[in-house]
């Protein structure tokens, strides 16, 4: 049995874009399900964005950025703080709605998803108010300079379908912290909880136009978004192809531009480190959400004499977890987001199957599972390095090992391919670990841990993994200008300077 969709979800069906603060239906004349993952029925529908929707959200930013970004960082902190406290009290409708729309165990939703996001929104609550600079000083002898950071206007935001709350809290927070307004689009299959937070912040007081949701398809409404001449800046996160489009059209209009793109994150296992808990963490960071996260362990590279004992204990404790009902707090993995999303993680592992070893999963589930989108915990070993399986972002439950022998091949592997988002590596020797988060080319390396995030350290990556930063003061980085102030202190009319121009 699925979760059932709270009333504060469930009303969305007659307004599911958040404009100006008020809900109201999409005008593109075409109805979408949300389907629940886990049944594969739909537990709501509603009318699609459309890009007149787009424009009049953009008109309403627009309205709310005067005053928005002139509130001085205490007032801005205070609505934050209120909106931390809506979220709060909204937790137990926010789990019942992450899970409906996207198959996650509630377990999840309740220890992970929605906390995570209330700790989002305390942390740049406080934030709010440390928008800092360089001191100001007479950096040359006849002037004081001083920085200040001033918002960048309207910012466009387009979120992924596989955290919609963490998405939209992560889109959302430091944009307005800093005196930015947004137009953020989620995913239109998955759209409930990015728009209970859209409520959550006309609740606590925000001014109505700083938070507006647009649920449309990516084609028109996301690309209207992405080109919008109105529009600052773009962060979207996302599938790497997508994200090239995106920034294609974003930088016709020399917009600032943030991405967040896959991953295909390495797990490196040094031959001194811990058995037990290079297995559990692997499983863990493997498995997390389904395997649909782009910080996923996704390849396993064990030093020889740990491979096999590797190998066996994952394929053991995979075999041993449950995979079901998102509803029952003893399931540990729930459906992917869609039955399409299942047909091409099964897709990728059936290739794989030609040259490699399946060693547990792979095969699409029957009896009570049939009609849920779900796909069990899957292992492959033998793939080759520059094989599709661990060159290509699979986003399912799919881990694959591979043995090295040498610190600098199993380096040298984890570094080989496009991606650069995260990574982990384990051992006991500190030497080892401190080569290793020096030479991994990722934006987060874990050191015996895969997975944790923390609201005070930044998220991004390098390379085909894209470039700015989510969460943490450094995010400031992406959404404020910097401005330099430069006053004379001599009063004198005629400076020295000048005679480099004119020599009176």
């Amino acid at each position: 049995m699925a979760v059932q969709l709270p009333d504060a979800a469930a009303k969305y069906a007659e307004g599911t874009q958040f404009i100006g603060g008020r809900a109201r239906p999409g005008t593109s004349g075409r109805r979408q399900p949300v389907i629940d993952p886990a049944s594969g029925k739909p537990v709501l529908e509603y009318e699609l964005a459309g890009p007149a929707d787009v424009d009049d959200a953009v008109a309403a930013a627009e309205g709310a950025l005067p005053q928005w970004a002139t509130a001085t960082p205490a007032d801005r902190s205070e609505a934050l703080y209120r909106l931390t406290s809506a979220l709060r009290e909204m937790s137990p409708d926010l789990v019942a709605a992450e899970s409906a729309q996207c198959g996650k165990p509630v377990r999840l939703c309740e220890e992970f998803d929605v906390p995570g996001s209330i700790d989002n929104a305390a942390f740049f609550a406080g934030a709010a108010r440390r928008l800092d600079g360089m001191a100001a000083a007479e950096y040359s002898p006849d002037h004081t300079s001083s920085v200040r950071r001033e918002p960048l206007g309207v910012v466009g935001s387009i979120a992924p379908w596989n955290y919609p709350l963490q998405m939209a809290a992560w889109k959302v927070l430091p944009a307005i912290a800093a005196g930015n307004t947004v137009v953020l689009k989620p995913s239109e299959l998955t759209p409930l909880t990015a728009l209970m937070f859209a409520e959550a912040a006309r609740e606590a007081g925000l001014p109505d136009g700083v938070v507006n949701i647009v649920t449309g398809a990516g084609p028109d409404v996301g690309e209207h978004l992405a080109g919008h001449p109105g529009l600052a800046m773009i962060s979207f996160t996302g599938s790497t192809p997508v994200g090239r489009q995106v920034a294609r059209r974003a930088t016709e209009g020399g917009k600032r531009l943030h991405l967040e793109l896959g991953g295909k994150a390495p797990f490196v296992v040094f031959d001194d480190a811990d058995l037990e808990a290079t297995v559990h963490g692997a499983v863990a960071g493997a498995l997390i959400n389904s395997g649909q996260d782009c910080t996923a362990a996704t390849r396993a590279y064990v030093q020889r004499p740990l491979y096999e004992a590797f190998v066996a204990g994952v394929a053991d404790l995979m075999a041993s977890l449950t995979v079901g009902d998102p509803a029952d707090p003893a399931t540990d993995l729930g459906p992917l987001v869609s039955h399409r999303h299942r047909d091409r993680v099964a897709a990728f592992v059936d290739r794989a199957r030609a040259h490699a070893t399946v060693v547990t999963g792979g095969r699409v589930p029957g009896g009570d599972l049939a009609a849920g989108a779900y796909y069990p915990p899957t292992l492959i070993t033998g793939a080759v390095q520059d094989s599709e399986i661990v060159q290509q972002e699979v986003f399912g439950p799919v881990l694959t090992v591979l043995p090295f022998d040498t610190d600098d091949e199993g380096l040298a592997l984890a570094n080989d391919t496009p991606y650069g988002l995260a990574a982990s590596v384990w051992s006991r020797d500190v030497y080892r670990t401190g080569r290793a988060t020096r030479e991994l080319r990722a934006g987060c390396v874990w050191v015996n841990d895969h997975i944790p995030i923390i609201s005070e350290m930044p998220h991004g990556g390098y390379r085909a993994s894209g470039y700015g930063k989510d969460m943490s003061a450094y995010s400031f980085d992406e959404y404020t200008q910097v401005k330099h102030v430069m006053s004379d202190n001599t009063a004198v009319a005629r400076k020295e300077w000048h005679r480099t121009v004119f020599a009176l």
